[in-house]
């Protein structure tokens, strides 16, 4: 038998890629809920927040207002906001910030909300009571805040024109050039891959390492359980054939999902946005090479990782003890990496584990082939994924692997 064959790999990633993919729920799970889980998330989630707030402006709300000195252009502005509005009178000026007998009012839902105006010299204060955990009391919180503000301009507008001066130039002495069309000089492609930097690291490293998981444990911790690796690595093939048969079958799994979610994403984007605001990224050849890289070695440091963990393991529930919680370790350096400025940053974030990738993905998506941050990226990243396949290819070589649990 030779020593190394790329047939008895495939042979053995496709032994590995069938058994997983026979169940229907598999199927689901790494192809149809990626393809899906964007495009539901980004087109039925607005759908859900329009008709809710469509339900929130269909309310009739009543509103109490208390005042001595309630100007009819106030109420007529409130109730333009589609608040009915019952008066009453105001006690003294003090009871503003005192709830007292109110509150309840408010409370048990006899109201939705309490206005309280006085009027001081030219000036008015007011106060209004309402309860925030319901939404009939927020919305008519929110409508009196407006039809106030709506009031209130009004009023600085009248009182300007009364006192002979110009409304507009008063207002507004600072203007925007209507004639300047152009002041944003990033193309649209620029703008869109600085969009899709904030959201492609981010899904690549979670759903890298969620989808390939299951696959990772059912194919090492598995195997053990069911007494089945005994008979695979008796198998005319070494123990490092067997790994890497393995570690290309989850690849294939994990590749396909990812794959299908990036698309899920981009066509929600596509959908909600217009072709102006978020389109494709400019990317040249050189960096659409590099991306693929970066994910490339990111994926095999995950899937070495995982199998590696999962090797080590006794059973699938002890693997998944161990690899679920691990997924925070991906989770907080993509949150992380989010927020850092990346003009002007030094060179050693490229050297993070993790944290190297994610930021290679955020400058090559926004187009910036940064030879420096290429290099340590790279070459940090080819040190970790191989760290990782050796820590692998010690599991598969040990020899209480082939002990049976049973």
């Amino acid at each position: 038998m030779s020593k190394f064959s790329t047939h008895r790999i495939r042979a053995i990633a496709k032994k590995e890629v069938v058994e997983f993919v026979r169940d229907w729920r598999t199927i689901m799970a790494i192809i149809v809920i990626p393809l899906l889980m964007f495009p539901l998330l980004f087109i039925l989630f607005p759908i859900l927040l329009e008709s809710e707030a469509a339900e929130l402006d269909a309310l009739e709300l009543t509103v109490i207002v208390q005042s001595n000195s309630f100007e009819e252009s106030m109420e007529q502005a409130i109730i333009g906001a589609g608040i009915e509005v019952v008066k009453e009178s105001l006690e003294h000026q003090s009871q503003l910030s005192e709830p007292g007998n109110d509150l309840e009012r408010v409370r048990n839902g006899s109201v939705d909300a309490i206005l309280r105006v006085e009027k001081v010299n030219s000036t008015w204060d007011y106060a209004i009571l309402r309860l925030s955990t319901s939404e009939r009391s927020n919305e008519a919180w929110n409508r009196l805040l407006d039809a106030l503000n709506t009031w209130e301009e009004e009023e600085v507008e009248r009182r300007i024109s009364d006192s002979g001066m110009d409304v507009n130039s008063t207002l507004n002495p600072l203007r925007w050039d209507g004639d300047v069309t152009q002041s944003d000089v990033a193309t649209s492609g620029e703008q869109a891959g600085m969009v899709l930097s904030l959201f492609i690291p981010l899904v690549l490293a979670i759903w890298t390492y969620s989808s390939a998981l299951q696959p990772s444990i059912d194919m090492t911790a598995g195997e053990r359980e069911r007494g089945t690796l005994e008979a695979l690595l008796c198998l005319p093939c070494t123990r490092l054939e067997l790994l890497l048969g393995k570690w290309v079958a989850v690849a294939t799994i994990t590749g396909v999902g990812v794959i299908l979610q990036i698309f899920g994403l981009l066509f929600a984007i596509g959908y909600l946005a217009s072709s102006s605001v978020i389109g494709l990224p400019e990317l040249s050849i050189t960096t659409v090479a590099l991306i693929v890289g970066a994910i490339l070695l990111f994926a095999i440091m995950v899937v070495a990782i995982e199998l590696a963990l999962a090797m080590r393991s006794h059973s699938v529930k002890e693997a998944g003890s161990i690899l679920a919680p691990m997924l925070l370790l991906i989770v907080f350096p993509a949150l992380f990496t989010q927020v850092i400025n990346l003009d002007g940053i030094e060179s050693y974030w490229f050297a993070v584990p993790v944290v190297n990738i994610l930021l290679a993905l955020r400058e090559l998506l926004m187009n910036r082939v940064i030879p420096e941050h290429i290099f340590v990226w790279a070459l940090s990243s080819i040190v970790y994924a191989g760290l990782a396949a050796y820590y692998a290819s010690r599991q598969f070589s040990r020899e209480d692997i082939v002990t049976s649990l049973s």
